[in-house]
């Protein structure tokens, strides 16, 4: 996946605003089923929040070990709530077009 450019991140960000966190990390962290889970949201929604409960000082690292394992990018981070994106492959399915 291309590196989205500064303003294809706030034009995503944008389409982020209204969106409530689909996945929360708590206690037990980063699970093989966090990222099933997570996995699964961006292949429906493309573009999600995750906020951490827990592990609040680690969420820059943990966020990109998600992105590293779903093949995702981070696209903002406001407070302890991380927006991430991962465009759908089949152009058909895309819900989310962003600007070039």
């Amino acid at each position: 996946m291309n590196n989205l450019s500064s303003s294809q991140r706030s034009y995503l960000r944008s389409q982020a605003h209204h969106l409530e966190p689909v996945v929360l990390i708590g206690k037990h962290g980063i699970t093989d089923g966090t990222i099933e889970s997570i996995d699964r949201v961006l292949k429906a929604r493309e573009l999600i929040k995750i906020k951490f409960r827990e592990f609040k000082d680690e969420k820059l690292s943990l966020s990109e070990k998600i992105t590293e394992l779903t093949n995702s990018q981070i696209v903002g981070v406001i407070g302890h709530t991380v927006i991430i994106f991962r465009q759908n492959p089949d152009s058909d399915k895309r819900q989310i077009h962003i600007p070039q």
